[in-house]
């Protein structure tokens, strides 16, 4: 019977066991390279049998928020070689997220203050729409987005060229790979999205062939530059993060996507599933029906316990489960989950910004805790 302990094949890798850090901003890198900090932070976390890195823009167009440690420039790929250094030094792996936030930016967070580009010229509007940046005090916090301009048909080449650009980068940092950011309402997803594409160019919305053009140029592009088994990505069909509406082609579009990734061999796909009122959105039926689309390693994210993805893994419905917030607090989640260890509850406030302190200052079950547990039981 398979269990969450096992090891797996992901490719040319052997995982420790089938259990993955999701990707989470942190906002730790005030000159947008990851440091010291940073490389403490993956490797007291290196247990997981996959780290997945916050996501890392691809460039400053593709930049949501401050102190995010970028992979565009030489010495953000010198950073993140610390960062892979340390988590091979305990035997973990670990694949880059690149992104691209679209319209979910700040001219504030643009070269020369210039919008922020996207699918579409529409802002996201919803409440949860907001970017991290620096205010004019001096102090970091959130702010409404900025209205974004469409990307001409001419500049998504270059868009694409570069998530190329930065997965070689990744490869050059020491990766074990890259996860494509296609979720969570940013760039690809506003793409995706047919009631937010309002293209009428070869990437609109009008067909599935179009609306999904760009996430499969992006995706041809990283393969053509660190193979297939090195690319990986994310996506959160159902998502209605940062005013992704609802729609009809929610089902068809995925599954889609699925057949096509799946012909192009890719190492797997991350299915974040975003719940709504204590309500999952990517139900079993939807995993089995993504399974027989998608023949490769299938890894899903959100508000797993235990018991659930035990269920998902041992039914064959998912390869891999990912846990976010839980290690942030946990970074010894493994074995606290191995061997049911209470879990510490995260700072929320510490989540964005700051130093040390709600970063890498959890500490790790201790020995004489274990044993208090077991005789307590």
């Amino acid at each position: 019977m398979k269990t969450l302990f096992d090891s797996y094949q992901l490719g040319a890798l052997r995982l420790a066991n089938r259990i993955a850090m999701a990707p989470m901003t942190r906002s730790r890198a005030p000159s947008s390279v990851a440091d010291e900090q940073t490389a403490t932070y993956y490797r007291q976390r290196a247990s997981a049998g996959l780290l997945i890195t916050e996501g890392t823009p691809i460039s400053q167009e593709g930049t949501g928020f401050v102190f995010i440690p970028g992979i565009w420039s030489d010495e953000q790929v010198r950073g993140w070689r610390r960062v892979t250094d340390a988590v091979h030094q305990e035997n973990g792996k670990i694949y880059a997220q690149i992104w691209h936030v679209g319209r979910m930016s700040h001219t504030s967070l643009q070269s020369g203050g210039r919008q922020p580009v996207s699918a579409t010229g529409t802002p996201a509007r919803d409440r949860a729409s907001l970017a991290f940046i620096v205010a004019e005090d001096g102090t970091p916090g959130f702010t409404q987005t900025s209205v974004p301009r469409p990307l001409e048909t001419a500049e998504v080449g270059r868009v694409v060229q570069d998530f190329a650009r930065a997965a070689d980068n990744a490869r050059i940092a020491g990766f074990d790979g890259v996860e494509i950011h296609g979720a969570n309402g940013y760039l690809i997803e506003q793409f995706l999205n047919p009631r937010v594409n309002d293209r009428t160019d070869r990437y609109a919305a009008d067909t599935l062939e179009n609306r999904t053009r760009f996430v499969l140029e992006v995706v041809d592009a990283v393969i053509a530059r660190i193979g297939k088994e090195r690319t990986g990505i994310r996506l959160s069909p159902f998502g209605t993060l940062f005013d992704m509406p609802e729609h009809l082609q929610t089902e068809e579009t995925y599954l889609h996507l699925g057949r096509e990734l799946s012909a192009r061999g890719i190492a797997y796909v991350h299915l974040a599933d975003q719940w709504n009122d204590g309500v999952q959105k990517i139900s079993d039926e939807f995993l089995r029906k993504f399974r027989d689309a998608f023949s490769g390693t299938i890894i899903l994210a959100g508000s797993l316990d235990k018991s659930r993805a035990e269920r998902l893994v041992r039914n064959d419905l998912v390869d891999l489960v990912a846990f976010g917030q839980p290690f942030i607090a946990n970074p010894d989640l493994v074995n606290r989950i191995r061997r049911t260890l209470p879990l510490a509850k995260p700072d929320r406030s510490t989540y964005y910004g700051g130093n040390a302190v709600g970063y890498t200052d959890y500490p790790s079950f201790g020995a004489q805790q274990e044993a208090e547990v077991a005789e307590s039981h």
